[in-house]
């Protein structure tokens, strides 16, 4: 069985998602059961990242949502609104039923790390991603700015004994110093892995794999022999 794990960002927007569907399309093509699960979903119906990752990858079955809130807020904010506050232990049962059920979970978070997810008790992402045990995968801006976020992304994580698996700088066009030089320095920062990726629509799944080639080689996590 191949291991689980969770992509975080380190804001909302930039593309967590995407980097999901990809991951997700690139193991089920290698035979293994992937599927995105998407703990809490705000925004619903207008935002929905699993139904996203569903048609990206032309399986229903690729991805699942446990929790949905209409108004685009963070998760346990849109909850109180609702009156329908989130149970953090039902939450964290659901999510860890979800990936026993699954050959390979990729948790999708919502926003950054300190994005409040649960109202009982008041719990963040980063909260859920310890607790489940799974190493974690960043996704960062690419531009200017992104070495702070990022590097207190990764440092967050390792607080409370998450392994980083690497940082993703996501729409990536090297069209300025700052961003031709961020992956580098980001790496000398976090001594993780950086990789970058281009911008791609990913609407069906022919553009899945124009982006699949390019993602990063987690070897353990999606049963890949690692390179000589």
């Amino acid at each position: 069985m191949s291991g689980h794990l969770a992509v975080v960002g380190t804001d909302t927007g930039i593309g967590k998602t995407v980097v999901t569907a990809a991951l997700v399309a690139r193991v089920r093509e290698r035979g293994v059961g992937a599927r995105a699960i998407k703990p809490a979903q705000t925004g619903y119906p207008e935002d929905d990242d699993a139904a996203f990752v569903s048609e990206a990858c032309g399986e229903s079955t690729a991805a699942k949502r446990l929790r949905t809130f209409g108004e685009p807020l963070a998760p346990a904010v849109a909850a109180r609104r609702a009156d329908e506050p989130i149970s953090y232990d039902s939450l964290l049962a659901d999510t860890r039923a979800a990936l026993d059920e699954s050959e390979m979970g990729i948790v999708e978070g919502a926003g950054g790390l300190r994005v409040p997810l649960s109202n009982d008790p008041r719990k963040d992402i980063v909260d859920l991603v310890a607790d489940l045990d799974v190493p974690a995968l960043v996704v960062a801006r690419s531009g200017l700015g992104t070495l702070n976020h990022s590097a207190l992304t990764a440092e967050a994580l390792r607080r409370r004994g998450v392994p980083v698996l690497g940082v993703v700088l996501n729409r990536y066009t090297a069209a300025s110093v700052a961003e031709r030089s961020n992956p580098d320095e980001l790496e000398r920062m976090t001594d993780r892995p950086v990789w970058t990726l281009p911008e791609v629509e990913l609407e069906t799944p022919a553009d899945v794999e124009k982006l699949t080639d390019e993602l990063p080689p987690l070897h353990r996590q999606m049963g890949e022999e690692p390179p000589v």
